[in-house]
């Protein structure tokens, strides 16, 4: 059972109303990790057709992450001393974090998407153990991210981190191994069980083999080697062939077009409007989006242009009603506050979320992390308690006086004149949390922020001394913000 059942019974029909703050802001969240004050300022009044389309083509054409000098590296690159080694591998597989953690901060819906498609194309570093093979890895990601779905899973089952990952390497003409083939339908194209039989599983295994020169030195890039490749007829949805690896997509996009389309529709809209895809309208919306997915040959630009455009968005029922991720939650938070932030900062985020389940590259297992209310537990919690409440004391003890910022910023333009502390309350908590009025205990947030100043007397009736220039307003701020981080609402987006 979801933790919202969807009561959205909006259509796909664009939403033509121009943007408010409230929209723009879920936009934003979903499309990205969240936005700026004045990113967000800068979007009110625009059209979602407007936005959407700068958006996406944005993300077209912005260029993967730039190569690490590593990125072609064998283990002969690498010292020849265990603990050297360890220690540069170590060393480059932070970097890569922190550059792909900035990637995900900074490029909005490309890696927003990449990083979407690196838990559902899943491998895991542990079990490849090699740096250059996750720069491609992520790379591939990166190109294909909303390009076209067919060469997308062409691409990916020839790098080498998933060939061996999923046992690619020693898938042999006169010894098939079907591990990628069982997911190539089950998790990556079909869904389980729908439209193919264990004996497709096993046709697809022989007409996948061939891949596994692996070479003598550690990390060589895999190539092909047709004396291991079963050349022979198989029998595959039907379709009997000389069927090799292209040759197998083809004919799964050929012979599975419907249910291509309705899986991964079902899955993009899972993770972009709402965990429930079975209640409300969910299921004509994901019908409609399958729909514009084989009309457009498979191209994911077009059937995520119409999702995000569409009504069925931007209903007031779809906000609010996915459960934050760890990386949501700290990336959301950092952009959402404008506060400076390091590579530091970033490797300090990429560990504080692999301490609570969601390690960068490398998901729980194949099926990849199950999200929304698999990352609310009582360890979980109190942990994304801890660890938030770790991130603004590190932003803290950078700078007190950008705390007073945002709280003007967030208040609008009388942020720095205001006398009215409920007011700067209502308007950091609205930034922060997606919840409709009436659904938040603003009295008591307002409480809290008043604290440091409630027994000097400048809040009585009449006396409207206090505003947000007053020395300790950064700690009220600050205060304020370690009580938003522990209600129930901050977990949502």
């Amino acid at each position: 059972m979801e933790y919202f059942v969807n009561c959205n019974t909006s259509s796909l029909a664009t939403y033509t109303t121009p943007l408010d703050k409230s929209k723009v802001a879920h936009l934003y969240r979903r499309l990205g990790f969240s936005a700026s004050i004045n990113t967000i300022n800068a979007a009110v009044g625009i059209s979602a057709d407007v936005l959407i389309d700068q958006l996406i083509n944005d993300a077209i054409t912005l260029a993967p992450s730039t190569a690490p000098v590593w990125a072609d590296w064998t283990a002969a690159n690498y010292p020849e001393d265990d603990n050297a080694r360890r220690t540069l591998i170590n060393e480059q597989r932070e970097e890569w974090r922190t550059t792909y953690g900035n990637a995900l901060l900074n490029n909005n819906l490309r890696d927003r998407l990449s990083f979407f498609w690196s838990n559902h194309f899943v491998t895991e570093l542990d079990v490849y153990d090699c740096n250059s093979f996750l720069y491609h890895y992520i790379n591939c990601l990166q190109r294909n991210a909303l390009g076209n779905f067919k060469t997308f899973v062409s691409e990916i089952g020839l790098t080498n981190a998933m060939l061996y990952y999923l046992d690619g390497v020693f898938n042999n003409g006169n010894n098939p191994n079907e591990n990628y083939a069982r997911e190539l339908y089950e998790l990556f194209s079909l869904g389980d069980g729908n439209g193919y039989t264990e004996e497709d599983i096993i046709e697809t295994a022989k007409a996948l083999t061939g891949y596994v020169e692996r070479g003598e030195i550690g990390c060589s890039p895999v190539t092909f080697n047709p004396e291991r490749h079963d050349a022979g007829p198989k029998t595959i949805f039907g379709q009997t062939a000389n069927f090799d690896y292209d040759g197998v997509i083809d004919n799964l996009f050929d012979q599975r077009p419907t249910e291509i389309a309705g899986f991964i529709c079902k899955k993009l809209y899972e993770f972009f409007v709402h965990p429930d895809s079975k209640e409300g309208n969910a299921p004509t919306i994901i019908d409609g989006l399958a729909s514009t997915f084989v009309t457009n040959n498979f191209e994911l630009a077009p059937v995520l242009s119409q999702l995000f455009k569409s009504q069925h968005f931007f209903d007031d029922e779809a906000i609010g009603v996915i459960i934050k991720s760890p990386m949501d939650m700290f990336f959301n938070f950092t952009k959402e506050t404008n506060f400076a932030y390091t590579d530091v900062t970033v490797a300090g985020i990429a560990e504080s979320s692999r301490m609570l389940s969601q390690e960068l590259f490398d998901p729980v297992d194949v099926a990849g992390w199950q999200r929304n209310r698999s990352w609310i537990n009582t360890n979980f919690l109190i942990g994304r308690w801890i660890t938030s409440a770790e991130l603004i004391d590190q932003f803290w003890n950078n700078s007190e006086a950008q705390f007073r910022d945002f709280g003007i910023a967030a208040t609008g333009a009388n942020g720095a004149t205001t006398n009215d502390p409920a007011e700067v309350t209502k308007a950091i908590v609205d930034k922060l949390i997606p919840v409709p009025d009436g659904l938040f205990d603003y009295d008591t947030a307002t409480t809290v922020f008043r604290e440091p100043y409630e027994d000097t007397g400048v809040f009585e009736d009449g006396n409207n001394s206090w505003n947000m220039t007053f020395d300790d307003s950064p700690r009220q701020v600050y205060l304020l913000l370690q009580y938003i981080i522990r209600q129930p609402e901050f977990q949502l987006k």
